[in-house]
């Protein structure tokens, strides 16, 4: 698989991808049909105009599924596949009741590159438990894509030391997940990314990432540290400490 998983779409003082462009010009190789997923976005044709532009340098035909065309079909004619962000319950119950997420996953296990921002990088994990968003639907399942099998918690903030108040931290709330599941924790700070292709996963980008697993302290991981022994990770939920 050739996967990009972006924990934001926009960079301080950078314009829309304009931090991951050459890393999406990497992953694509060439690949001119680009189709976009904008269901966890309320306003998915604006989204897609954004998306356009941004993509322009790289001379690309993107297609949105919301326009009225029939989504499997251009899904089988897709190169490649872009996942935005929004809100990821919206967008794993949109595409349950599109009937894509099984046809995705079989799409991208065969090689179809597979790019995302925020949502979209939840939906590629084995469920959308990390996410950072509330639950303004409710899908049948919390089960996501599982094209990586373990979970990733993309715009990790760090704890504010100097502001108590604000209520638990982001590693309290992914200590939280890792009491119910044995199931690690990959936190992308904003401007990082996860790239996996084949056996090979990195996290990259303009900030380090962080891994959290049950029984052990969280690690920083530096730009371009490699993680591919956790594409070997055999995740186990609802399995509660005793």
């Amino acid at each position: 698989m050739e996967l990009l998983l972006l924990s934001n779409s926009t960079a301080p003082g950078r314009g829309f991808l304009e931090h991951a462009l050459d890393e999406i010009a990497d992953v694509l190789q060439g690949r001119k049909r680009l189709l976009f997923l904008a269901q966890a976005s309320f306003e998915p044709e604006q989204y897609t105009r954004v998306m356009e532009e941004a993509l322009q340098p790289l001379q690309l035909e993107v297609v949105s599924t919301h326009a009225g065309a029939d989504p499997a079909a251009e899904l089988e004619h897709a190169d490649a596949v872009f996942v935005g962000g929004g809100n990821s319950f919206r967008l794993l119950n949109e595409l349950q009741q599109l009937h894509l997420l099984e046809s995705l996953r079989t799409r991208v296990r065969s090689g179809m590159p597979y790019l995302a921002a925020s949502a979209g990088t939840n939906l590629a994990c084995p469920t959308i438990r990390t996410t950072n968003d509330m639950p303004i639907v409710q899908p049948s399942s919390f089960q996501a894509l599982e094209l990586v099998p373990f979970q990733i918690n993309p715009h990790y903030l760090d704890a504010d030391p100097a502001s108590p108040h604000l209520g638990a931290s982001r590693s309290q709330r992914i200590s939280e997940f890792l009491v119910q599941n044995d199931v690690p924790v990959v936190a992308l700070r904003e401007g990082a990314w996860l790239r996996v292709s084949g056996s090979s996963a990195i996290v990259a980008g303009a900030a380090d990432s962080r891994l959290f697993a049950r029984g052990v302290d969280p690690v920083d991981l530096a730009s371009g540290s490699d993680i591919s022994t956790l594409l070997q990770t055999r995740p186990r939920y609802d399995t509660p400490l005793s």
